[in-house]
């Protein structure tokens, strides 16, 4: 039996801008290191509106511990396709047949509002540095952001993502080579959401998706008809720094009968504030509010329901 360590809280912050947001881990080959990949938002920057949200790069931080220390490595690089500074969120990244994929919400220029339009870009990289523009892919708007994705059972990979044009729900399409991609339509509509986040894990296909006042939690035999978990998962603010908020846009890692959730916090930001007022109006916000910090949680299931602590965090990655 492996030993498991205490979590460092927070796991880590961005060193630049102090706005690391939207995780995903990933193992470098090349390396053999842990990565997480995350939007690199620019909170400590005085910008007008919700410019510190936009006009960001995707950040690294790796490990070679197991996951007890992170070291800043600095950004991904070739993502720009096209002139200018443009804005880059929300990662997903896998490694398939030789080549590592990357799913990256993309808006064109450093926008100070909430408008203007968002696609999803497709990149591929041999060693996760050097990153090559394979296409913008034609979802069902042109408001579209937060890519996950999973294999089915039937070996189809499938692609959830945040539709902003339709509900804010979480709408998908389907691929047989990671490449070609067609619309299935919508998949989870009950509530305004973003993130969605799918993993196997104990038999059953799990999706977490972010509703600003927590996650929702949802389970499904198949990863097609999925079934509503009572209340928000992360929504009772934790006792660990940085870890007194809700916790947002999550990407979980299953090693063997173990999971751990990485997720992101305001650790400042007031717990009744309403992010949707937010989205309307774009007043700017002090720093304290702004800045953002990266935590992990280990998952627990508790009668079939999807549990953690928050408190108490234990954890070592490990690699096979």
């Amino acid at each position: 039996m492996r030993m498991l360590n205490p979590a460092p809280a927070p796991l880590f912050r961005d060193p630049i801008y102090d706005g690391a947001a939207d995780p995903t881990l990933i193992w470098n080959r090349q390396e053999e290191a842990w990565w997480i990949i995350y939007t690199q938002r620019r909170a400590n920057l005085e910008l007008p509106g919700v410019a510190y949200c936009h006009g960001s790069d995707l950040g690294i931080a790796s490990s070679t511990d197991g996951g007890q220390s992170w070291l800043y490595r600095g950004i991904l690089r070739g993502l720009e396709f096209e002139p200018g500074h443009n804005t880059f969120w929300a990662p997903e990244v896998i490694w398939h047949d030789g080549l590592y994929h990357l799913y990256v919400s993309y808006i064109q220029g450093v926008p100070s509002d909430w408008r203007g339009s968002r696609r999803i870009v497709h990149m591929t990289s041999e060693n996760l540095w050097d990153w090559h523009f394979v296409a913008v892919l034609p979802l069902s708007s042109q408001q579209v952001i937060d890519a996950c994705v999973y294999r089915l059972p039937s070996g189809i990979w499938r692609l959830w993502y945040k539709d902003e044009l339709h509900g804010s729900y979480t709408y998908a399409a389907d691929s047989k080579n990671l490449f070609d991609w067609t619309v299935v339509g919508p998949v989870i509509s009950d509530v305004a959401h973003e993130g969605p986040n799918v993993f196997y894990w104990h038999d059953v296909y799990w999706m977490l998706t972010d509703e600003w006042r927590g996650l929702g939690v949802y389970r499904s035999p198949d990863a097609q008809m999925w079934t509503r978990q009572p209340g928000h998962f992360l929504a009772t603010p934790g006792v660990r720094r940085d870890d007194g908020a809700y916790g947002r846009h999550p990407d979980v890692l299953v090693q063997g009968e173990q999971a751990y959730i990485f997720y992101f916090t305001h650790p400042e930001e007031h717990q009744s504030r309403d992010r949707h007022a937010q989205e309307d109006s774009p007043t700017e916000l002090p720093y304290r509010a702004r800045r953002t910090s990266l935590q992990v949680a280990q998952l627990t299931l508790d009668n079939e329901l999807l549990a953690c602590s928050r408190d108490t965090v234990a954890f070592q990655l490990t690699h096979q």
